[in-house]
């Protein structure tokens, strides 16, 4: 029975608040904007924060923490790049605390590398699908630290060399799961082995295996586990190594690769050496500084709203403390008084919600079609809601308080 005259009370109340709000409609109209507004940018910005986490979290397919690269760049005519990469090979591949290393041409996450398209057809008038190309040796697979999934490792006998300005290329690849799924949607990857792919639209290369995963150089690519292992060497001074090490040695090992190499060979200069934990912490850095930028944008729009709630609310109070002493003085309780309050802000705030959910989704259809970003999840919507009612509900709570301790003895001032 007390639930229902409860209810009941609520109702009759809405009505006299709804009535009031239209007589002073100026400032609840700015408020219900003002909450539209910092909805539909909470809302968008706390999406595009998940997914830029979730992009940083995207697992590489190599071991980062264990991982290192460097630049070897020989000057001087005498300098032979094969010879030095093989004793080089040699003598990081026998260094304690190193699991294998290899001469790569290009690094994951880097932001820099080469890309080629595949296709299933040669001859064929069509789009080939992009692709990351990596230049390694049989060590590839085990100094990337990747699974061969489907099919075998390249050979010692498979490893060519590449001279500046080569554009053949070898008969054998191996492709990335994704890759392979993405050239031949229609069959399981396992079947893809043994099938040829054409680059340069005519050269043929016959996949003779599948690793589970890796990732191209550049962080932003929407292609990004598209990848291809070839299988060679390359005949240039400037030679990118990839060194992977025993776990926790790493810091250890990157001091004394660089010595030994520095003093192995006088013809040369080892520069660019930087983990894979920092490539990848400098490659996201566009991401992290857009989370703290859109963090910080919602704190202060958060902080302005509720100051304008509690403003407008502060600035009813005052207008209307003789009508409050009234009310008191007709047997009106307190919590009566802190109610009113309560509910004229939630139907601010209800208009402000539902005005900001029409603008997220068209912020969102905005962000899709100009930034390419991904449509916006249904959950976030209604979520973004309750918070901004907790929010003003929170923020009206003070001078809806203040209110309440009105005396009612006000009522009989003149003045």
């Amino acid at each position: 029975m007390s639930n229902t005259l409860a209810s009941t009370s609520i109702n009759w109340e809405i009505g006299p608040i709804f009535r009031a709000m239209l007589r002073n409609r100026v400032g609840a109209i700015l408020i219900a904007l003002q909450i539209a507004v910092t909805m539909t940018i909470i809302v968008n910005s706390v999406y595009i924060i998940v997914e830029r986490s979730k992009e940083m979290q995207r697992d590489s397919g190599i071991d980062n923490e264990n991982s290192f690269y460097l630049t070897s760049v020989g000057f001087g005519d005498n300098f032979n790049v094969p010879i030095t990469v093989e004793e080089d090979m040699n003598a990081l591949r026998s260094m304690p605390g190193i699991v294998d290393a290899i001469q790569i041409n290009a690094v994951p996450n880097s932001g820099s590398g080469w890309s080629m398209g595949l296709k299933t057809q040669s001859g064929v008038e069509y789009d080939g699908v992009g692709t990351a190309v990596y230049m390694v040796d049989e060590h590839g697979i085990n100094t990337l630290d990747v699974e061969i999934i489907a099919g075998e490792n390249f050979a010692p006998t498979d490893i060519g060399l590449r001279k500046v300005g080569q554009v053949d290329w070898p008969n054998k690849t191996i492709l990335s799961k994704a890759m392979a799924e993405n050239l031949f949607s229609e069959i399981p990857y396992q079947l893809v082995i043994g099938k040829t792919v054409y680059i340069n639209d005519t050269d043929p290369m016959i996949v003779v295996g599948i690793i589970d995963k890796l990732q191209a150089p550049w962080v932003g690519w929407n292609n990004l586990e598209n990848v291809m292992l070839s299988p060679e060497r390359q005949d240039f001074k400037a030679s990118k190594y990839f060194i992977r090490s025993e776990p926790g040695q790493r810091d250890t090992v990157m001091k004394h690769v660089e010595v030994l190499l520095a003093n192995s060979n006088k013809d040369r200069l080892i520069q660019g050496m930087r983990s894979i934990e920092e490539t990848r912490e400098s490659s996201y850095r566009g991401h992290t500084a857009m989370i703290k930028i859109l963090t910080t944008v919602m704190i202060i729009l958060t902080i302005v709203t509720a100051l304008g709630i509690v403003g407008l609310a502060s600035f009813s109070v005052n207008q209307r403390k003789k009508q409050i002493g009234t009310r008191r003085a007709l047997g009106a309780s307190q919590s009566a008084i802190v109610r009113y309050f309560m509910i004229e802000n939630f139907l601010i705030s209800s208009l402000g919600v539902i005005l900001g959910a029409v603008l997220t989704i068209g912020l969102n259809i905005i962000l899709v079609n100009t930034f390419g970003l991904n449509k916006i999840d249904w959950f976030y919507i209604p979520i973004g809601m309750l918070v901004l009612w907790l929010i003003g509900q929170a923020a009206v709570f003070g001078p809806a308080r203040k209110a309440a301790n009105i005396p009612p003895a006000l009522a009989t001032r003149t003045v």
